[in-house]
C-alpha cells in the first residue's frame, strides 16, 4: 500500500452533557482528524489528544505539529506492505503516542479498505458484538449519580464505571452497591491518589468493585504494585501503560489484575494487539477504554474490542451519550442486551458526514 496524501482537521464538538474526572470538568471536546488516501479510496483515524495536557502530556496542538512536520512525511508516499509497518516507520520520533496512533489507525482503516474487508477481520478478531459499558464522570450529588446510572442502566450498559477523587470514592460507591447489590461496578480515579491513601482505599474492599483503575501516579508502577499488595480490590491500570515493556513490567511485579487497553495511548492498532497478548499468555483480562471520541474513533475501538482477550465490558457507548448528532450516520447504538454491534462494512464500515465534519472544523492542513 502507499499513501499518496494525508488531510488533517482539527474541529471541536460540544457534550451532550458536561463530564468531570479529577482532572477538570469539560464541556466540549477538541481533537483531530486524519484521512489518509491511496489507490482512490481514503481511511479515517482519531487523534484523542485533548487540548490541556492533564491525562497526557500530549495535547491537540503538540499531535499537530508532530504530525505535520514529523510524522506525516515519514510514510508519505513510501511502499508499504502492509498498516503494521506504519508503526516502524514513525519509530524515530520518541513519544507521541496519540499522534502516531492517529496516523496508524487510519492506515489500517485504509488497507481494510483496500482488501474490501472489515478492519476487525485484518486485527484478527471474531467480530462480535461488543458488550458495553459506561464511564460516569463526577457528580454534583449522590441523588444525581443515582439519577445518572439509573438512565444508563435503563438504556442497557452492562457496567458502570463511575471516576472518583479524593472526597468523592467510599460514599458514592457505597450508595451505588446499596442501591445496586448486583451492579458489575467500577472506580477511576485518574491517578488521584497518593500510596498514603492505601488504608482508605482499602475501605472499597467490601464492596465487590470489578476493580479500580489507575489510583496513582501514571509514571508509577513500583507504588502500584504496593498498592495493589495492600488491597483486595484489583486494580487496573490505564495511564501508566503505555508501552508493550510497561505492561509486561507491571504484569510481573503486580502492579495491576487487569488492564486498561486504549490505542491512542499505546500508538495504534499493533501495539495495543501486542499488548492485547501479552496479557492474555500472562492470564491478565484486558477491556477497550475511551477518551470521549466521536463515531469515527469509537468505531475503531469496537473492531479492535473483538480480539479474544477482551473479556470485560468496555467503554466503548452509544454515539448519542456524548455528541449529538455524531459525525457518523447512523451512530452507535447499544442494543437491549448491552452489546453493541460492530459496524459490517470495509474498514471501520461508517458513513462519515462530511457535512458534519466540515462544519465542526476550525483550521485543516493538506500534504498535498
Amino acid at each position: 500500500m502507499r499513501i499518496d496524501k494525508v488531510e488533517l482537521r482539527r474541529l471541536r464538538l460540544p457534550l451532550v452533557r458536561p463530564f468531570e474526572t479529577s482532572f477538570a470538568r469539560v464541556h466540549d471536546r477538541t481533537f483531530l482528524l486524519i484521512t489518509v488516501h491511496g489507490d482512490g479510496l481514503e481511511g479515517w483515524g482519531e487523534c484523542v489528544a485533548e487540548a490541556t495536557p492533564y491525562y497526557s502530556a500530549e495535547t491537540a496542538a503538540t499531535a499537530w505539529h508532530v504530525l505535520t512536520e514529523f510524522l506525516v512525511p515519514s510514510i508519505l508516499g513510501v511502499d508499504l506492505t502492509s498498516a503494521a509497518e506504519v508503526w516502524g516507520r514513525l519509530a524515530r520520533v520518541r513519544g507521541h503516542q496519540m499522534a502516531k496512533a492517529a496516523l496508524e489507525m487510519a492506515a489500517w482503516d485504509l488497507e481494510a479498505r483496500q482488501k474490501s474487508m472489515p478492519l476487525w477481520k485484518l486485527l484478527g478478531g471474531d467480530g462480535r458484538p461488543v458488550a458495553s459499558g459506561v464511564s460516569i464522570g463526577i457528580q454534583p450529588s449522590l441523588a444525581a449519580l443515582e439519577e445518572r446510572v439509573d438512565a444508563d442502566l435503563a438504556d442497557g450498559y452492562r457496567r458502570v464505571k463511575i471516576k472518583i477523587k479524593p472526597g468523592w470514592d467510599l460514599e458514592p460507591a457505597r450508595h451505588l452497591r446499596k442501591r445496586h447489590p448486583d451492579l458489575a461496578l467500577m472506580v477511576d480515579a485518574n491517578a488521584a491518589y497518593t500510596l498514603d491513601a492505601a488504608e482508605h482505599l482499602a475501605g472499597l474492599d467490601d464492596l465487590n468493585l470489578m476493580m479500580i483503575e489507575q489510583p496513582l501516579e501514571y509514571d508509577d508502577v513500583g507504588r502500584h504494585a504496593a498498592l495493589q499488595a495492600r488491597i483486595a480490590t484489583p486494580v487496573c491500570l490505564d495511564e501508566s501503560i503505555h508501552s508493550l515493556g510497561i505492561a509486561e513490567d507491571a504484569i510481573a511485579r503486580g502492579a495491576c489484575r487487569i488492564i486498561n487497553i486504549k490505542p491512542g495511548r499505546l500508538g495504534g492498532h499493533l501495539q495495543s494487539k501486542l499488548v492485547h497478548d501479552a496479557c492474555a499468555a500472562a492470564g491478565v483480562p484486558v477491556w477497550h477504554g475511551g477518551m470521549l471520541e466521536t463515531g469515527i474513533g469509537r468505531a475503531h475501538n469496537l473492531h479492535l474490542s473483538t480480539l479474544p482477550n477482551f473479556t470485560l465490558p468496555g467503554d466503548v457507548a452509544a454515539s448519542r451519550r456524548y455528541y449529538a448528532p455524531d459525525l457518523i450516520e447512523p451512530g452507535i447504538e447499544v442494543r437491549p442486551d448491552g452489546t453493541i454491534e460492530v459496524p459490517s462494512g470495509t474498514g471501520i464500515g461508517v458513513t462519515i458526514d462530511t457535512d458534519r465534519v466540515r462544519s465542526a472544523t476550525e483550521d485543516s492542513w493538506c500534504s498535498a
